[in-house]
């Protein structure tokens, strides 16, 4: 754990000094159609991309842990990441066009709606699968609690994606209320880059704006941690109330910190989606039974030693593969190049 909050800590310290920075949004540029003029359009490649790819890749590393050392099998948990995957990547975007009637654009919230929702039925699917073929199954509230864990500790880290390209930002900070300006007064956010969301959408560039992009990175991460150490502790239904309930909880406040686009209303559909989740997990870890965790702690060995093997590694980079190619070409954003020889270096 200690491991852990080093990495992501010294991992946040940089992405919030950096990442608010113009050349942090564009990661690289493909030459993709040639003009009449001889440049090319070129397709950008983001940061968003890379760090959503980071994010996903991280909370699948944590949930491959929790479950390896809960004593999941492994193709439990391989089938139950690709179906949870195969529902919540569309889930974002479907809800997000729904709600912003926007068709370029994510919703990490809705996704988690679909997760939450869907998951119970993919545990039981899946076991009702290893059942006939002689496998062991998925224990709901251990899985449950992992998927929370998992979430928290990766859109903690995804928040990095939405600082490099300027979207879900807060409010400029002379509009905050006032014990807001004195504590995060010195820590704002002043995006530079007329391609960043937050100058495109509301022309709040070079202005400083409330972090609120960093204030729930530390606050999702931190929940996370904290769930995971009930976890490992074998207080499992503890730690699925604590991510799922803080994460949530946490999505609705911060929301009326944000100055983004978010659907019409004062309040907006995304945090009645997180209230609706909370009475469901609430319902789900009252009434399964706790199974497939013994009593006392879990021996994280077991988890870290299933994670050093070939299949392991290799699913993982699939995953970050899959993720950056499915978030990172830029849909919103352009680019011209030309192409041409030095002379004095032939």
């Amino acid at each position: 754990m200690a491991i852990l909050v080093s990495i992501l800590g010294s991992l946040f310290v940089w992405g919030f000094r950096h990442l608010p920075r113009e050349g942090w949004q564009v990661f690289a540029v493909i030459p993709a159609q040639k003009t009449a003029s001889g440049a090319w359009n070129g397709l950008n490649l983001t940061f968003y991309g890379v760090f959503n790819a980071l994010a996903y890749t991280f909370a699948a590393t944590v949930l491959i842990l929790l479950l390896e050392t809960a004593g999941v099998p492994r193709f439990a948990w391989m089938s139950l990441i690709v179906m949870i995957s195969l529902i919540c990547l569309p889930a974002a975007k479907i809800i997000a066009r729904i709600i912003e009637n926007k068709p370029n654009t994510l919703t990490v919230a809705g996704a988690s709606f679909a997760g939450i929702l869907f998951a119970p039925i993919i545990v039981l699917f899946i076991n009702r699968i290893s059942e006939r073929f002689g496998g062991g199954g998925l224990p709901l509230i251990p899985v449950m609690a992992a998927l929370g864990i998992a979430y928290c500790i990766g859109e903690g880290i995804g928040r990095l994606a939405c600082i490099s390209f300027g979207c879900c930002y807060g409010k400029p900070i002379d509009r905050c209320p006032s014990w807001v300006q004195r504590i995060f007064g010195p820590f704002c956010f002043v995006f530079t880059g007329k391609t960043k969301k937050i100058a495109y959408a509301h022309h709040l560039d070079g202005r400083k704006v409330l972090p609120i992009q960093a204030i729930s990175s530390v606050v999702l991460t931190f929940t996370g941690c904290l769930s995971m150490m009930f976890f490992l502790e074998g207080g499992v239904s503890t730690a699925l109330l604590i991510a799922v309930c803080v994460e949530k909880l946490w999505r609705w406040g911060s929301e009326f910190f944000r100055a983004d686009f978010r659907g019409v209303g004062s309040i907006s559909a995304y945090q009645w989606l997180s209230l609706c989740a909370i009475p469901l997990v609430i319902c789900i870890a009252l009434s399964a039974p706790v199974q497939g965790v013994g009593n006392g702690p879990l021996d994280i060995r077991v988890g870290l030693n299933a994670l050093w093997s070939p299949q392991a590694l290799l699913f993982l980079e699939g995953i970050a593969l899959a993720i950056f190619l499915y978030t990172g070409r830029s849909r919103v954003t352009g680019s011209r190049l030309e192409i041409f020889v030095y002379s004095d270096r032939i």
